[in-house]
């Protein structure tokens, strides 16, 4: 999972990633919070919608768990939302701030082959004078 992650970063293409991780426990727990409490999410709709807004942290108020087991995955999925958007971002944000460090490793060190090959090809140049110094003060 964490190489899927990186590439997208690296892509620029996290947004479909979060998207896709974010729907995918939002209909988990919306399928949970269905089963066991369906006296408050009559349909599987209701439910997803309750988890989205959940996951999201935003609760609107709309819809609410009031059974014990529909408190409990309440609770977790508060929790879970909260915790997922905090890791993600700090994860994002490591990511991006890694990526654009090694892209300037990357040009800092394409710089510095462009220098030892121009320190080079001066002392080269060096040398050639030398050697014909050398040749004149022999004659």
């Amino acid at each position: 999972m964490e190489m899927r992650v990186k590439r997208a970063v690296a892509r620029r293409r996290i947004f479909p990633y979060l998207v896709g991780v974010t729907a995918a426990l939002g209909v988990l727990a919306g399928f949970l919070v269905t089963l066991v409490d369906r006296r408050d999410f009559p349909t599987f709709g209701d439910g997803v919608w309750w988890a989205i807004v959940t996951l999201g942290t935003v609760g609107y108020g709309d819809i609410v768990p009031r059974t014990a087991w529909g408190r409990v995955i309440g609770s977790i999925v508060i929790v879970v939302g909260v915790t997922f958007i905090s890791f993600m971002t700090a994860m994002i944000t490591s990511y991006f701030v890694s990526s654009d460090q090694e892209q300037a490793e990357v040009r800092e060190r394409e710089e510095r082959a462009a220098d030892v090959a121009e320190t080079i090809e001066l002392l080269r140049g060096i040398e050639r004078r030398l050697d014909a110094i050398e040749a004149k003060l022999d004659e």
